[in-house]
């Protein structure tokens, strides 16, 4: 049975501190400082001696730039004027570049074309006008090819068609020689050391990659342009792999959940090895492309890194022993792991630390930050340290989320007030909240919001069981854990019972609206491009998503009553709080006809609702003026909700239907 841990809350000492109510403390962490002071770091990879990564700048409407950095020139700007390093793959992307002897080859945003880009040059087309889309890819520099993964959407009106391709580098104007298509997905192609063998991931619908996957490999012939030899290694629909790697001695390596928990296994002498069996998570969801959670040191050695309780930790792991030992470091969450020369470079951040390109000697374990996401400094005595707790959800389960209490050096609360919280619930919804230092959500708890950050039934880190609470649950189990994570804290003493909003985006978005029509917890929510339809969704959206709803909710249209059922569009009357909806006008995940649905129907219900739309933004918000605008349109809502003073002005959101308006 597991345990529910009490929470450790300290109150701050009075001494030098103003007392000012919840909600109105004055807070350094504004807006404009997030936006105009961070940055988000994506891909890693490592060439050589040279580290690269893309940075997503909100100050230049969201560019994705490429940046290398050597330890003898430090960090150097690749990226061209006007070029945007980002694929639209599954619309999510990733993986969007490759890198060998300093040449690139990444996708452009625009055109979703593949450039190369050689050392001290301008980058030039490798692929053709057509709309295909291209990703993942893996140089073979031996014959002058590059392995990727295509999406095909030359035939209009019909679903894209995806498959592994490989291109001649040669040339200006290719589509691709296809290796192998057929099932509805691909990723991860992994060219083995002596190039004579690729293992690639692949998976159909309905399956999403957390679901079941299947791991193959091929013998390549001289020209890299057909496979012999097609071999099942591992996977189906019951067991999802993640990140085949081959050794430097060529044996293919990869991640499988066939035991519950994503873990580490070999493939040797045509049999699958476990390596080291653990209740832990070496594995993400693979919503995007690119990402990895290990790599080979040597030839017996592995550098991974893996999730329990919602902490990432680094280790070594002796392939010839199969022994494990941890490495420490100061980082709670790290992603896009890579090895190389000695080194470990990863994007590691903590709960103090913003997230940063870290580069780790192994021999000494030194750790260098190259690049943080943030270049501002803030007292720590402003941030809120999150603590990681279980709770009771229904059922007689144990949920997880992460909890933040309010925190200011410079306020205190008048005695015996509670405060407003808000509740987080993650997109995804197999993604998972960590404890990297978020400025957006020490944003509101250095305002004087308390923050649960909750890791609801469906989330991943805990397992495939957990991972699967959500299916044919979707709507209900991640809004039951909401509901019982406010309540839980309610009962604790550290939340206002009368103010409790939540908030998501995307999934979590959906999750906010059915906790605010089907449970009268809340008193405020506001939906970030959030769901109000699933059936509309289960219609009208793109490939990778397109039967996702078949595991979470049931196939469609067979269960279409279903679909109605779990749909706050169709229960507005039920509605009894306020609302407001955040939504980019080309989101092509969850079409704005959603947000702007339900907001006519709370409008014409006479509750307090705002509709705030953002023209040319895509499913999440890239650029500073619209993170910025949201940010504080939201702080302005609850104020006006809530009935607390800013402590700073804010421009204000049109709000219908609200009484006495300030």
């Amino acid at each position: 049975m597991l345990a529910i841990y009490p929470l450790r809350f300290i109150i701050p000492a009075m001494s030098g501190k103003k007392i000012a109510p919840y909600g109105a403390w004055k807070s350094p962490i504004s807006s404009d400082l997030i936006v105009a002071g961070s940055i988000g770091l994506g891909q890693l990879v490592v060439d050589g001696n040279a580290i690269y990564w893309t940075e997503g700048r909100p100050s230049e409407n969201g560019r994705n730039a490429l940046v290398k950095w050597t330890p003898e020139n430090g960090i150097e700007e690749l990226s061209a004027a006007g070029f945007n390093v980002r694929s639209r793959v599954h619309e999510y992307g990733g993986g969007a570049y490759a890198i060998h002897d300093d040449t690139i080859y990444f996708t452009n945003f625009v055109d979703q074309r593949l450039y190369v880009q050689y050392p001290f040059s301008e980058p030039e087309p490798l692929t053709t006008h057509e709309p295909l889309r291209f990703t993942d890819g893996v140089v073979d520099a031996g014959r002058g090819r590059l392995f990727c993964i295509r999406e095909d959407h030359t035939t209009p009106g019909q679903e894209p068609s995806n498959s592994l391709v490989s291109l001649n580098l040669d040339s200006h104007n290719e589509s691709g020689t296809v290796l192998t298509d057929g099932y509805s997905f691909y990723s991860s192609p992994r060219l083995s050391p002596n190039g004579r063998q690729l293992a690639w991931l692949c998976w159909n619908h309905p399956n999403m990659p957390w679901d079941g996957t299947e791991l193959w490999v091929a013998d390549l012939d001289e020209m890299g342009t057909a496979l012999s030899n097609v071999t099942l290694v591992a996977g189906g629909p019951i067991e999802s792999i993640f990140q085949p790697e081959w050794s430097p001695t060529g044996e293919l390596y990869f991640v499988s959940d066939r035991t519950d928990w994503w873990n580490l296994y070999r493939w040797h002498e045509g049999k699958v090895q476990p390596l080291y069996p653990m209740d832990a998570e070496f594995g993400r969801p693979q919503w995007i492309f690119g990402m990895s959670t290990y790599g080979f040191e040597g030839p017996d050695s592995i550098i991974c890194t893996f999730t329990q309780n919602g902490r990432w930790h680094l280790a070594r792991l002796n392939t010839h022993t199969n022994k494990l030992t941890r490495i420490k470091t100061p980082y709670t969450s790290i992603d896009y792991l890579q090895v190389s020369n000695g080194t470990a470079c990863f994007i590691g951040g903590s709960a103090t630390r913003p997230s940063a390109v870290v580069r780790l000697d192994l021999q000494t374990n030194d750790c260098q930050v190259l690049r943080q996401s943030t270049d501002l400094t803030i007292d720590t005595a402003y941030l809120s340290v999150p603590e990681a707790l279980e709770f009771p959800t229904e059922n007689g389960l144990t949920a997880h989320a992460i909890y933040y209490p309010p925190q200011n050096r410079d306020f205190v609360a008048p005695e015996n007030e509670a405060p407003p919280l808000l509740v987080l619930s993650h997109g995804g919804p197999t993604s998972a909240a960590s404890t990297t230092l978020k400025l957006g959500t020490q944003y509101w708890t250095s305002r004087g919001f308390a923050v649960l950050d909750v890791n609801y039934g469906g989330s991943s880190g805990y397992g495939r069981t957990y991972r699967q609470r959500l299916n044919g649950e979707w709507g209900i189990v991640d809004v039951q854990d909401c509901v019982n994570g406010a309540k839980y804290l309610v009962d604790q003493g550290l939340a206002d019972g009368n103010r409790l909003a939540i908030r998501g985006g995307s999934a979590g978005g959906y999750t906010t609206l059915c906790a605010l029509t089907f449970h009268d917890t809340f008193s405020a929510g506001a939906s970030h491009f959030g769901v109000s339809d699933v059936e509309a969704l289960a219609r009208d959206t793109h490939k990778f998503e397109s039967r996702y709803l078949d595991s979470m909710i049931g196939p469609y249209p067979e269960a279409k009553e279903t679909y109605a059922a779990r749909s706050p569009i169709h229960f507005t009357d039920q509605i009894n709080c306020p609302l407001i909806l955040f939504q980019g006008l080309e989101d092509k995940v969850v079409p704005p006809n959603q947000a702007e649905t339900m907001f006519e129907a709370v409008k014409a219900k006479g509750i307090p609702v705002a509709y705030v739309a953002f023209p040319g933004e895509q499913h999440g918000f890239r650029s500073a003026e619209n993170i910025k605008r949201a940010l504080d349109g939201e702080l302005y809502f609850y104020s006006q909700i809530f009935g607390f003073d800013l402590a700073d002005p804010v421009k204000p959101i049109d709000i219908e239907n609200l009484p006495n308006p300030t």
